[in-house]
Formats: C-alpha cells, structure tokens, sequence
C-alpha cells in the first residue's frame, strides 16, 4: 500500500525538529534563524508572522538551491532555517526537504501559524 499524505507528514516529523510556538519566539528574537513562510501569498492575507519571508511550498527547491537561477535570499544552507504554514503539515515536509538538499541547520513550526495564533503571538 502507498503512503497517504498523512503517512509523508508523520515520516518527516519523525526527522526534524518540531518546534513550538514560545521556541519559535525564542530563536527569533536571538535574530538568527530566517523565518520562511511556506503558504500561497493569498494565505498570508489573513496575517503574517512578523519579520517571515514568504516562499511558496511549490517553489521552495528552486529558491533554497544556491545554484538556481530562482535562488532566493536569505535561503542559506549554512544558516537556521524555519518554516511554517498553516498548521504544519507542509512546512514539515518542506523542512525534510531542505535537510535532504543540505540545509543542515532547519526546523519547522509544529501547529503552523494556527499554532502561533493560539498561543497568543504577534501577527501583521
């Protein structure tokens, strides 16, 4: 039987670091982890974790790989790298990705910004 999308979520969880929102807070106010924002630009309409890059899930390889003329600042394999979407499914996968093209140093938002909205944290 193939893996249901469920099925990749977990398996990537299971791989990376799943932070939560006060983690999150935390590791941004030291200003050296770049927040990357995963959703579709019309997600972000409904509020944005402040200082988050947005780089669609669909484009993340491209924008992450140095050699790509799509390459994006501040997408650094060197550098701590975040992400988040909505509630976390797709910035977990991403987050595997990015361990498998390199990117060393990379984490999620376990919950998305669903999450870091209960929490009570800052949005634009």
């Amino acid at each position: 039987m193939n893996p249901s999308a469920a099925d990749l979520v977990a398996a990537a969880k299971s791989r990376i670091e799943n932070l939560d929102p006060d983690a999150l807070e935390q590791e941004l106010s030291s200003g050296e982890a770049v927040l990357i924002d995963v959703r579709e630009p019309e997600e972000r309409e409904s509020g944005a974790i402040p200082g988050s890059v947005n780089v669609p899930r669909g484009m993340l390889e491209f924008r992450a790989d140095p050699a790509s003329p799509y390459h994006q600042e501040p997408l650094d394999p060197g550098r701590r790298t975040i992400l988040h979407c909505a509630s976390g499914g797709r910035s977990a996968l991403a987050a595997a990705t990015l361990q498998d093209m390199g990117y060393a140093n990379v984490a999620h938002l376990d919950g998305g910004i669903s999450a870091w909205k209960e929490a009570g944290k800052p949005v634009e």
